[in-house]
């Protein structure tokens, strides 16, 4: 996987996304890991994006769940990104947490370009 996600990651301009709990402190350690990922395979990062779930939808026990099974992210996040794409002419978004298949297909429909998670680049 390392060798395909570095062909299609070569030259190209990434976006990061992340949805985080409101509890989590090393969201942006976790975004930096990212960044060096995809930069070590030839991305650009461009652009962060991050939502943070906190106890105001639901309590501490939803902490952890995402906003849509659709998006991962709530939809006004999932617009924002998309604009974001849009005006940076970004080739591939990447996501921190994993995606089901669903969900990369309705984001990369939304958003106009390539999506896949963190762990697409570390391969299995």
């Amino acid at each position: 996987m390392p060798g395909i996600m570095g062909r299609v990651l070569a030259g190209a301009d990434v976006l990061l996304v992340g949805l985080f709990s409101a509890n989590d402190k090393e969201f942006v350690a976790k975004l930096d890991v990212l960044a060096a990922l995809v930069n070590v395979h030839g991305g650009r990062v461009v652009g962060r994006h991050v939502q943070r779930r906190g106890v105001s939808r639901g309590g501490a026990a939803r902490m952890t769940e995402s906003f849509s099974r659709r998006t991962l992210v709530s939809a006004g996040k999932a617009d924002e990104i998309a604009r974001a794409c849009r005006a940076a002419q970004v080739g591939i978004v990447v996501f921190v947490n994993p995606l089901t298949t669903y969900q990369r297909a309705v984001l990369g429909d939304m958003f106009g370009c390539l999506v896949i998670s963190g762990e697409d680049l570390v391969g299995r």
